[in-house]
């Protein structure tokens, strides 16, 4: 077991084991939800890109589409559409407690569903395709490690897919290109970290069986 200080050795160029370098970084990925306003450097952004379009994808499909947002009043007036779309919704019993926590928090208002990450990558798929989430869910995770290894923050956002078959959200994406066909699959916040790393959190789910 590696403490945190030996799991961000590789991070910080300082050496260490170069075979476990992935799942060290794996291990220092921690959702991240308070950014700076300074824009990523694009080198770090197209790497992380790539690494998300070299995921797996079923029968090699490559249907990902995604749609890379840094325009700041392209982010706000969609920041402010989910909110007031949100805040029309009504809870129901048994609703998954993030949509719940996404509506009361919308209702009350200041509602920001990416926190303000300077970038935002909406991730879809198509509709009719049978493997859309699990690629998408692949190329996120791909996405997400890319940046750990670079240092930069990033957090997994799911209220676009909550909103799909939401019309005014639905009408919004299209116009930034979201295709007719596709569905969105998931979203990533991504941006300068304000907050200080943390030690990976001690897992006690995930069970494991094994048969042997």
């Amino acid at each position: 077991m590696y403490n945190y200080q030996q799991l961000n050795q590789f991070l910080k160029g300082k050496g260490g084991n170069k075979m476990n370098d992935i799942i060290n970084c794996m291990k220092a990925r921690r959702s991240v939800r308070k950014f700076m306003d300074q824009q990523i450097p694009d080198q770090d952004l197209e790497a992380i890109l790539e690494a998300g379009r070299y995921a797996p994808s079923g029968g090699n499909n490559q249907s990902c589409h995604l749609i890379v947002l840094q325009n700041k009043s392209v982010l706000k007036e969609l920041k402010e559409l989910v909110e007031l779309e949100f805040s029309k919704m009504e809870i129901d019993e048994g609703m998954y407690k993030s949509i719940k926590a996404s509506i009361l928090a919308s209702k009350k208002g200041g509602y920001d569903f990416y926190y303000s990450a300077p970038t935002l990558v909406v991730v879809a798929n198509q509709q009719d395709y049978g493997n859309a989430l699990t690629d998408s869910a692949c190329l996120l995770e791909n996405m997400m490690l890319a940046a750990t290894s670079l240092n930069i923050g990033s957090c997994w956002i799911n209220q676009l897919r909550w909103l799909d078959g939401n019309k005014e959200i639905r009408t919004f994406l299209e116009k930034l290109g979201l295709g007719e066909n596709e569905t969105v699959c998931g979203g990533l916040a991504l941006g300068l970290k304000a907050v200080k790393d943390q030690e990976p959190l001690k897992r006690t789910g995930n069970q494991i069986t094994y048969v042997k």
